[in-house]
């Protein structure tokens, strides 16, 4: 899978998943990840074509909610008995890591572009 389409994949699930999660328990920190996937869904295209500053700033951004699911989000979800909030958020979790992989895959496919030029 390519950055582009790994990209859109974790936009998709964040804006999913926020939504689904916002309207099950109503709190409105929910709709936190809805704005980190919209701001990446914004970014896709140019992911897709190549733009190395877009690209590096939605690594920082799915790097930043991927610590934020894991590190606080699931952990709490988990307290509170889990169910399905506890798998929206690993399925948010999961498609981040995909998307962090898949953008790391394609920066040293660049590095090595470079190289053999």
């Amino acid at each position: 899978m390519n950055a582009g389409n790994a990209n859109l994949l974790n936009a998709v699930m964040l804006i999913a998943m926020s939504i689904w999660g916002y309207k099950a328990g109503g709190s409105p920190t929910a709709l936190i990840p809805m704005g980190f996937g919209a701001i990446l869904l914004y970014f896709t295209n140019s992911i897709r074509e190549h733009n190395k500053t877009v690209a590096h700033i939605a690594v920082v951004l799915t790097l930043i909610i991927l610590g934020m699911l894991a590190g606080k989000v699931l952990p709490g979800t988990i307290e509170r008995g889990g169910g399905a909030g506890m798998y929206r958020v690993i399925a948010m979790i999961v498609t981040s890591a995909i998307a962090l992989i898949a953008f790391i895959k394609s920066f040293i496919d660049a590095k090595k572009a470079r190289a053999n030029r």
